[in-house]
């Protein structure tokens, strides 16, 4: 769409606009968390804790990992986005070539390295006995699925910044359906236990990237590109350019994680009842993110869009009404939890003293989703506009208040400190991004006049 088309648009146009891209990619977004739920459900009853602390230590060393390395998703998607708005159809096909390159070097490094990531991981986490057989039993088998799920995420990074969310949807659908009937088949058909859950994960990545490639080059033939033109894949100015965002990004990203990692590692000091029970809170967590992260993702491919086209109002009207979508159902999920809560705990497993443990902290989830709204929605609209130093920079101050309020409260509170000091990140992180915004539409010119 055009920066006249965007002009044209009413209230209305906006908001139709908005949740078209949008109701694709949460429910494609739910299917990610849900894989999470059930991964913890078929380990949950299993006959002992250790199985449900095995998944949580084994795949967290997994999950900072693709967090760090999500920025192959995000810089692909403003790269693309901002090029398909510019009408640049060649560095679209560039863009993804390059990112797919690196995304596998990356994840074939991690594969080569696995020992001592695992041995890393183990240090950091510091688990019982029995919760590190398990975990280790996780990691070397779901490790072969890494070099294809980063080129996931470069793939569906190309078909976020093309607007294509039905395809999105698709894919993860399949992604996620088969990770969670292939997790039952092994666990349960073939009693491997927590082996199974990883193979079944495994076994679905490389099932996705084949996918997510088919539909990657789908697209690009119905936007008119013919695979025999050359593309100018070495352009030093645009290496460099990805090689900026990318190491920006990584950094930013490494920032967030490291307070999700802190609810799993300081959970294992304090216990293996401690560890169950925020496993299975964060599966909670996971499900409001990404369900929230809808409209900043639609966000993203919308702002990149009007960023390539040089249209101030239109960003300013996708950051406008996303962000309303986005609140809007920030209310519903949290009066969901209000009411749910407990029920939600309990299906998550049969063991009596992890349900007791996770309903004490369950209220830092109930409040998350309208503490962290503006949070991803504001990520959505920098990472559309490529404004990675930013987003580093503001990860960073919430990263300080975080270890701050960490210090000061995990010795007096407890696990409700470090859930306290997990709340006071996402505000910090909300409040910084909110107030760096104009900076961005004051880097377009104005062209045309607002109707937002």
């Amino acid at each position: 769409m055009g920066i006249v088309e965007m002009n044209s648009l009413s209230t209305g146009d906006w908001y139709r606009r908005v949740l078209s891209l949008s109701w694709p990619v949460i429910l494609a977004n739910l299917t990610v968390p849900m894989v999470g739920i059930a991964d913890t459900a078929v380990v949950g009853r299993l006959p002992d804790s250790r199985y449900m602390g095995g998944v949580a230590v084994g795949a967290a060393s997994f999950s900072a990992f693709y967090w760090i390395f999500g920025f192959l998703r995000m810089v692909t998607t403003g790269l693309v986005a901002q090029s398909y708005g510019a009408k640049q159809i060649d560095e679209v096909v560039a863009v993804g070539i390059r990112s797919g390159v690196v995304a596998l070097g990356i994840g074939t490094l991690f594969f080569a390295l696995a020992l001592p990531i695992y041995q890393l991981t183990a240090h950091i986490f510091d688990a019982s006995a029995l919760v590190e057989e398990e975990a280790a039993n996780y990691f070397f088998v779901r490790v072969w699925g890494a070099p294809a799920l980063l080129l996931h995420f470069v793939e569906l990074g190309v078909l976020f910044g093309l607007q294509r969310m039905r395809a999105v949807l698709g894919v993860t659908l399949v992604f996620h359906g088969l990770n969670a009937t292939l997790d039952v088949l092994f666990v349960y058909g073939f009693n491997l236990g927590v082996t199974g859950v990883a193979v079944g994960t495994a076994i679905s990545e490389w099932s996705a990237a084949l996918l997510g490639a088919y539909l990657v080059v789908k697209a690009l033939r119905e936007l008119g590109w013919l695979f025999q033109r050359k593309v100018g894949l070495v352009n030093r100015s645009k290496l460099m350019s990805l090689g900026g965002l990318s190491g920006n990004m990584m950094l930013r990203t490494l920032f967030v994680q490291i307070p999700f990692l802190g609810i799993t590692a300081l959970g294992a000091r304090m216990g293996d009842l401690v560890l169950a029970a925020n496993l299975l809170l964060m599966q909670y967590f996971y499900l409001m993110s990404y369900t929230l992260d809808g409209f900043a993702q639609a966000a993203e491919s919308l702002a990149g869009e009007a960023f390539g086209a040089k249209d101030r109002w239109g960003l300013r009207a996708i950051t406008k009404y996303s962000s309303v979508c986005g609140v809007g159902l920030a209310v519903v999920i949290t009066v969901c939890y209000a009411t749910f809560a407990p029920w939600m705990i309990d299906a998550m497993t049969d063991l009596a003293d992890v349900r007791q443990t996770a309903r004490e902290y369950a209220p830092w989830i109930v409040c998350m989703p309208l503490v962290a709204i503006l949070a991803f929605q504001m990520d959505g609209i920098y990472i559309g506009t490529t404004q990675m130093r930013s987003l580093r920079n503001n990860m960073f101050i919430a990263l300080i208040s975080y270890l701050t309020i960490a210090v000061w409260a995990v010795p007096r509170f407890g696990n409700h400190g470090m859930w306290m000091a997990l709340t006071v990140f996402m505000i910090v992180r909300s409040a910084t991004l909110v107030l760096g915004y104009p900076r961005i539409e004051r880097q377009i010119p104005i062209n045309s006049e607002p109707n937002v």
